[in-house]
């Protein structure tokens, strides 16, 4: 339970936006308004008892809520971000922070003059796995990192089977949709892994599904970090079963995650090689952090409210700062720009 309630504003009640609800009321926040369009496509039942408001601004006025969750559709984040920190509201804001770079510098600039605070809803740096595998590459377990790969396919269809997901925000370009923006975890957790700033990317790009939707379903990423090292992504909207991990080498070791089990794994070398440097088949070993035995995704989701909840109350600063954002949404437009121009794009 949180040590004391607020007043918060949801804007966008898909499931993304009631899963953030839902872990705010078990947190015992209950002070909730709803900015609702009634576009939704799940059911109203779980919604009723709350105030609703359909107008953002009469919202803000009228109930000046503490915080405000931002999980409509991509295209319109900044829609409701921009005028919530004018109000100098705490922001959780779901990711990507929007669908281009245009009026980012607005919400910037009105978070700098109200102090409102911001996290970016990248939820995959609450996974234990992930933390887990950060402070081992944070603590020089593996060495220098010199390459790391992601892995990141899914079926679209499959992700809200109560809709069809053609009319979904991913497979739409009006709303921010595609594969590039909406598997953009990757994007955020593998810099944040790392340690590093991307310094350049390259990317293939396309719609090579028979998916029937207008954004591109297919990615295939290249990064340069600012040591040098090398990354690779694959991102996907048709892959079945679906399929998430990543791979990260190091010059003294290599870690390994999968989200089908959580687990993380990391291969020592044998610390007594051959004068020869080739070592012995078999030498090393594979340490294993499991996941929590009561561990479920929801916990990640969970953990990030917790978080906001604190730095709502003045408690904590965000992990996933606007900043970092900004930055992922910047590494975005390079791939597309990649696509386009068949170039390397430099991020500096």
């Amino acid at each position: 339970m949180s040590q004391s309630t607020k007043k918060y504003l949801i804007a966008g009640l898909g499931s993304v936006g009631r899963r953030h609800m839902r872990n705010l009321i078990s947190l015992g926040e209950k002070d909730i308004i709803l900015l609702r369009t009634r576009k939704a496509t799940l059911p109203d039942d779980e919604l009723a008892g709350y105030a609703v408001e359909t107008d953002l601004h009469v919202a803000l006025e009228k109930h000046k809520p503490d915080a405000v969750i931002v999980s409509n559709p991509t295209a319109f984040h900044l829609d409701v971000a921009i005028p919530a920190a004018q109000a100098g509201c705490a922001i959780l804001l779901e990711k990507p922070i929007s669908h281009s770079l245009e009026r980012v510098d607005e919400l910037q600039k009105a978070a700098q003059e109200s102090g409102s605070k911001i996290l970016v809803a990248f939820q995959f740096r609450f996974h234990p796995g992930l933390m887990q595998a950060k402070a081992l590459i944070a603590n020089g377990e593996i060495g220098r990192v010199i390459s790391a790969n992601v892995h990141f396919g899914e079926y679209l269809p499959a992700w809200h089977p109560w809709e069809d997901y053609r009319l979904s925000y991913a497979a739409r370009a009006d709303l921010g949709g595609g594969v590039v923006a909406t598997q953009c975890h990757s994007l955020d957790y593998l810099p944040w892994l790392v340690g590093e700033k991307v310094k350049s990317a390259f990317g293939f790009t396309g719609k090579l599904s028979d998916l029937e939707i207008d954004v591109e379903d297919t990615a295939k990423i290249a990064l340069r970090f600012e040591s040098g090292a090398l990354g690779s992504l694959h991102l996907d909207f048709n892959q079945q079963p679906p399929e998430h991990h990543f791979t990260i080498v190091g010059t003294n070791g290599t870690i390994k995650w999968n989200l089908a089990d959580g687990a993380v794994r990391m291969y020592r070398p044998h610390p007594n090689p051959s004068p020869s440097g080739r070592g012995t088949k078999g030498e090393g070993n594979w340490d294993m952090y499991p996941l929590p035995n009561d561990w479920e995704r929801n916990v990640m989701f969970l953990e990030q409210t917790k978080h906001w909840v604190e730095v709502t109350a003045g408690r904590a600063e965000p992990t996933c700062t606007l900043e970092d954002g900004v930055r992922t949404q910047k590494l975005i437009e390079a791939i597309h720009q990649s696509q386009a121009s068949g170039r390397v794009i430099s991020l500096d």
